[in-house]
């Protein structure tokens, strides 16, 4: 049994957690969800608004394209170890605290990171991926406890909030760099959520209880001996190899097929918007399916076909394969979002799947666009690195097909 927030959650009945399986849209549960949609807001725009401006930064501060690229890269790094510190210490402080203080740490990187030096720059981005794991670890397991009927509802809420705020910080941050507010106005932009989040979430810290000492013993075997935890960590950590790779190369490829550097630049956002449809409706049709086969067999297909054309330079559609590759992200991040609620039977084990496969997960992810890069420049070309794409995808479809079988890590 475990207990926070006041609420009451068994190991293996849900019923004990939730009054009711319909939910009252008034009062604190009104409140707790415009939480979470204000924390999801905060875990991707702080990273969107760098890749626009990387020339800014670079010029300015005069730092090299090694450290310039690497900007992107700290953030991954920093997922990848602390995630699984993140349910630990949301196990001793409590969810609603854990979320709170991860909330006010991400305020405090991104001002010293738009402060305009090169070593406040670096520690402020540490800060922020040290933050963002956090919610990235914990909401997950947030939603299983509060809204045990609901998972899918609340995790569409979740990551189509994430995608659009991470599409808004993409478009906005090169006009801002453009102006008088520079590049420091720029990426100070997401500030002004976090700060709203920082209010919002306040009401939470009177239901915040740590887990009670009786429920940190461990059953059954170790995490990392079940077959479900590793196809789990296999699907978070291909679709996010694929998400950040794309992120770092797509308008380098389009500009090699010969378009125009600003069309090029769009392509990515078109992709990013064409997330959110499958955010928020994938969430909910996953959660009322006994086995999510139907829906990787869909997310894969789009992958290969948007990535084939990409390959074949059949650039005259290009519009159409950023569509689709938009869908087939935002339908694969959604669905191993919610692998974590899926695979498990409590809050807590849902954290600590989240920490595990995100770990490992953000590392796959990180060795991504270098590893794209590094083939582009063994081969003078986008071709064999292109067709890498597909293998990957091929190789994310058989974890995921995995990890949609009906069955709990332990």
């Amino acid at each position: 049994m475990v207990i926070t927030g006041g609420i009451i959650l068994t190991l293996h009945d849900h019923s004990a957690s939730y009054p009711s399986r319909k939910i009252s849209w008034k009062g604190t549960t009104l409140l707790l969800v415009f939480g979470i949609i204000f924390i999801a807001s905060t875990l991707r725009m702080p990273l969107t608004v760098v890749g626009p401006i990387v020339s800014f930064i670079r010029d300015d501060l005069g730092i090299s394209n090694v450290l310039a690229g690497f900007l992107t890269t700290i953030p991954l790094l920093a997922f990848a170890i602390i995630s699984p510190f993140a349910p630990v210490v949301a196990r001793k402080l409590g969810l609603e605290l854990t979320l709170f203080l991860s909330t006010i740490l991400l305020a405090l990187g991104i001002v010293l990171r738009s402060l305009g030096t090169t070593g406040l720059l670096v520690f402020g981005t540490v800060l922020i991926g040290v933050a963002i794991s956090f919610g990235n670890v914990l909401i997950p397991g947030l939603l299983k406890l509060k809204f045990p009927y609901h998972v899918g509802l609340l995790m569409a809420f979740f990551t189509m909030s994430m995608n659009l705020t991470a599409g808004l910080g993409a478009g906005i941050s090169y006009p801002i760099a453009n102006s008088s507010l520079g590049w420091q106005g720029a990426l100070a932009a997401a500030l002004i959520l976090v700060v709203l989040t920082i209010l919002i979430w306040i009401p939470q810290l009177k239901l915040n209880k740590p887990e009670p000492a009786t429920t940190a013993k461990k059953t059954g075997k170790p995490l990392y001996k079940s077959p479900v935890t590793w196809a789990v960590t296999g699907a978070m950590g291909l679709q996010s190899l694929l998400f950040y790779t794309t992120a770092a190369w797509i308008p380098e490829i389009y500009i090699a097929q010969g378009l125009a550097p600003d069309k090029a630049g769009w392509m990515f956002s078109i992709m990013q918007f064409s997330q959110v449809p499958m955010a928020l409706a994938v969430p909910i049709i996953a959660g009322k399916m006994t086995s999510q086969r139907p829906l990787v067999l869909m997310f894969t297909s789009f992958y290969l076909v948007g990535f084939v054309g990409v390959v074949m330079e059949w650039t005259t559609l290009g519009i159409l394969w950023m569509i689709l590759l938009g869908l087939a992200g935002g339908a694969s991040f959604a669905l191993a979002m919610m692998f974590f609620t899926l695979r498990t039977r409590t809050a807590f084990e849902a954290a600590d799947l989240s920490g595990f496969a995100q770990s490992l997960g953000y590392l796959f992810a990180a060795i991504g666009p270098i590893l794209f890069g590094y083939l582009h420049d063994l081969f003078g070309g986008w071709n064999i690195a292109g067709w890498l794409f597909v293998v990957v995808a091929m190789t994310l479809f058989l974890c995921s097909m995995r990890a949609s079988k009906d069955e709990y890590v332990h």
